[in-house]
């Protein structure tokens, strides 16, 4: 993707594009898929044997794209530095596709490090193996070596995005994701004149996998980001990158949807444009009912979809976009600010020049603003109705409540650590489990009936002890760690509860899950009452979502139907990393295994 440059989706899907699709369609055989099983919260049932029965209804064509992994030198900030990129792209390519379509990568790794490609908030119905995640779903891609990713996108429409899923690269190796409805299917709001992606990132001058080697070595928090980016871009409020700034050229009067995805790697971000009101469209590719807003917020692995109508007459002016991070917690952050400018098409007739126009700044909430930040996501509704329904599970067969917290680990004897203290290191969990990512593929060894001693399917379904969440946190701060995972059968309703804890400081935690749409029926601050708070649950028409953020000092409540065998995880995002939980399905590598620190990093 061209990162100043902006197009319209409808070039991708002409009608000689079409034609051509269809005739390798017809031309090429079924690829082989590798087999695979139900999983890691393994989700049971018979029909998972017939994906065919499950996607017909929803065939569409065949896209094919192809990723060589390879090695780029790229200049921001004055620092040029090697990085690892999709095709030489920094972002990296668009994938464009429609509702029922079928999407085949092929991933060509040409660099040393090993690869994996998550396609974050694909449901993968049937196809786990091709959700990405190293170590869970697959081995990740050595060095020479090939992997095809194939996979049918069923029932879902909006922005999506895909990044790499193994340690940090996905620092540098990700792009966004376009599903378009079925064709004659409109919007469910006025057609736009333009779509335009826009993707939040993040930039360090330094190798990233040197700052994540470094901090899980010494169990100090990672050092921050430079700068954050704006397709690729750190723009004009950082030093020598005013020539590296987006620009979105527009036209008067007419409606622009943004597509809004956050693929930094730790922060949740504010963004706004001076002077102009977005109107929320979508969230995670499921439309909500319509609002006007000066400021999103958006968390790592969530996208937002608005409207922006531009004014009706020239504005004799530019106008900064800018995103800067909500923060929260007692760590390090990089406090600064991305911006690009939004520049309206110069009259014919005008005298004035782009550069000599005044340009007016966004004023954005404080950094650590929780109230809109927990204000803006409760304004996320679904749509609810007839053709976009919310299938809210009404009734509950399993309930989870999971502390999310941030604790300690033991330094290695003979080691100075730079955790909380000099022999201890940060550790986070999920109710006191710090997730221990295995050195072999999880489900290829089940698959195999090899997985005894693996893997365990014990994982806590409460805390191990009940204390004061939110309040005076317990003087034992240390966590347990291992492979644990859950087995839900096929169809089962689930209600997880995700509470924030004080244990080393409250602080919102963003957490995905893996092939599973979610309904946020609740969220608040302090702890959760299950004998109270259930009353206030909106099971009429909540957000529906992938990724959410567990509010700092407080607590959400999810509710979804475990209706993809094989399914997905369930993962905390920087900062906090190893701790997982989930319904993951797919296949390794015959007896490959990873070296430890790589798989110890495979975190997010």
């Amino acid at each position: 993707m061209n990162p100043q440059s902006t197009s319209q989706f409808s070039s991708h899907l002409n009608f000689t594009e079409r034609k051509k699709e269809r005739q390798r369609e017809m031309g090429a055989s079924l690829l082989p898929s590798p087999p695979f099983v139900g999983a890691f919260l393994f989700v049971l049932s018979t029909f998972f044997l017939f994906p065919e029965l499950a996607i017909a209804k929803d065939v569409g064509i065949t896209r094919h794209y192809k990723f060589n992994i390879k090695l780029q030198n790229v200049t921001r900030l004055c620092h040029t530095k090697s990085i690892v990129t999709v095709n030489g792209q920094f972002p990296g390519p668009r994938i464009v596709a429609r509702e029922g379509d079928r999407v085949v990568i092929k991933v060509v790794n040409h660099v040393q490090n090993n690869i994996s490609i998550h396609w974050h908030g694909i449901r993968q119905l049937q196809t786990g193996w091709a959700d990405g995640p190293a170590y869970v779903t697959q081995c990740p891609i050595q060095t020479g070596q090939t992997y095809m990713y194939n996979f049918t996108i069923v029932g879902q429409r909006g922005t999506l995005f895909w990044h790499a899923h193994i340690s940090w690269l996905r620092s540098t190796v990700y792009g966004p994701m376009v599903i378009l409805p079925k064709r004659h299917t409109p919007y469910p709001f006025a057609k736009p004149y333009k779509e335009v992606p826009i993707i939040f990132g993040d930039w360090w001058n330094v190798d990233t996998e040197a700052v994540i080697s470094q901090a899980l070595q010494t169990g100090g928090g990672p050092n921050v980001s430079d700068s954050y980016t704006i397709n690729g871009l750190p723009g004009p409020l950082y030093n020598c990158s005013e020539k590296d700034t987006f620009k979105l050229k527009v036209k008067p009067g007419k409606t622009y949807l943004l597509r809004l995805i956050n693929a930094a790697l730790n922060d949740e971000l504010f963004f706004s444009i001076a002077n102009h009101t977005l109107t929320v469209v979508e969230a995670d590719a499921i439309y909500v009912k319509p609002f006007e807003t000066e400021t999103i917020l958006i968390t790592p692995g969530q996208t937002t979809n608005v409207l922006l109508k531009t004014k009706p007459y020239f504005p004799n002016a530019n106008f900064l976009m800018a995103a800067r991070p909500y923060v929260t917690g007692q760590g390090t952050f990089d406090n600064s600010s991305t911006a690009g400018i939004l520049q309206y098409e110069l009259p014919s007739n005008s005298p004035s020049s782009i550069r000599m126009l005044k340009l007016f700044k966004p004023a954005l909430p404080p950094l650590n603003d929780t109230s809109f930040a927990s204000n803006f996501s409760k304004r996320l509704r679904s749509l609810g109705n007839a053709q976009f329904p919310a299938n809210v599970p009404q009734t509950v067969d399993k309930r989870f409540f999971f502390t999310v917290s941030l604790g300690t680990s033991p330094c290695p004897q003979n080691r100075t650590c730079q955790g909380p203290t000099n022999s201890t290191k940060f550790a986070a969990s999920l109710n006191n489990v710090s997730f221990a990512m295995p050195t072999t593929a999880l489900l290829q060894a089940h698959f195999l009936g090899q997985s005894n001693g693996l893997y365990t399917t014990d994982f806590p379904n409460n805390p191990p002890s009940r204390f004061n969440y939110t309040g005076t946190p317990p003087n034992n701060t240390m966590v347990g760690n291992g492979t644990k995972v859950e087995v839900l059968p096929f169809n089962t309703s689930v209600e997880l509860v995700m509470q924030d804890t004080s244990i080393l400081g409250a602080e919102s935690h963003p957490v995905h899950l893996h092939g599973f749409n979610f309904f946020v029926v609740g969220q608040g601050f302090g702890n959760y009452d299950p004998n109270k708070d259930p009353a206030n649950f909106n099971l009429v028409d909540p957000a529906e979502r992938n990724t959410i953020g567990v509010p700092s000092g407080g607590w959400v409540a999810i509710r979804f139907l475990a209706d993809n065998p094989g399914g997905g995880m369930v993962h905390a995002l920087p900062p906090g990393s190893p701790h997982q939980l989930g319904f993951e399905d797919g296949v390794g590598c015959p007896r490959w295994k990873a070296p430890q620190s790589e798989a110890a990093s495979s975190t997010v």
